[in-house]
């Protein structure tokens, strides 16, 4: 997810905020679209997974997304770690154990396959993205960012139930991102109009990525 920093108005009037921008896991997603294996899916609960297994790593979905939110992975698993655990320091605290970067939550059943959909980050030459915690949510828990939030910002639930908290926040004046796009996206932010200087920002990492 990246969280867009927001400014308006000049110094020393000036009104910063800021505006994260996850996977929108689309109604109508293009990426699911333009994935000439399969490997890009969206499930009967809305939310739009990729199945690392069989992403050839195009990068198609990439380009097609409006919203910039996917990323090619260059690396291998070990380049990816945010620490040496190694370090003797390390070993202190862990008693030599390394996570595993394997988590048999990840691997999802869909429909009668098993289809590795969470996890991107520790495979190579796959396309990643925000999967909604797919893992968690199969669970009944909330995205980890939802569950994390400290002043609960953000909101996860099922729109099609007119009494989750979800429901009742979309009661309030809200907007999605580029609407006039005409991917039907599944998130929602509550108070405010869309905020120009985000979109152009999108637009700008489209064209990177396009190039």
């Amino acid at each position: 997810m990246y969280v867009f920093r927001l400014e308006e108005e000049e110094y020393p009037k000036t009104q910063v905020s800021f505006l994260a921008r996850p996977c929108q896991h689309c109604d109508n997603a293009p990426c699911v679209k333009v994935c000439p294996v399969g490997a890009r899916f969206k499930r009967e609960d809305g939310i739009v997974l990729t199945d690392f297994q069989r992403c050839i790593g195009c990068r198609y979905c990439e380009v097609a997304c409006p919203y910039g939110v996917n990323n090619f992975n260059w690396k291998d698993p070990s380049e990816s770690y945010y620490g040496d655990w190694k370090d003797p320091a390390v070993q202190n605290v862990t008693g030599g154990a390394i996570p595993p970067w394997r988590n048999p939550d990840l691997q999802i059943v869909q429909g009668e396959e098993q289809r590795l959909t969470a996890g991107g980050g520790h495979y190579k030459g796959v396309v990643e993205k925000c999967t909604f915690c797919v893992q968690r949510v199969d669970k009944g828990l909330d995205p980890a960012c939802v569950a994390g939030c400290p002043l609960n910002a953000l909101i996860f639930g099922d729109r099609d139930d007119p009494e989750s908290p979800v429901s009742q926040y979309l009661k309030r004046d809200h907007f999605r991102l580029l609407e006039d796009a005409g991917t039907e996206p599944s998130v929602f932010y509550v108070g405010g109009n869309e905020p120009e200087a985000e979109v152009k920002e999108i637009e700008r990492i489209r064209v990177e990525v396009s190039a």
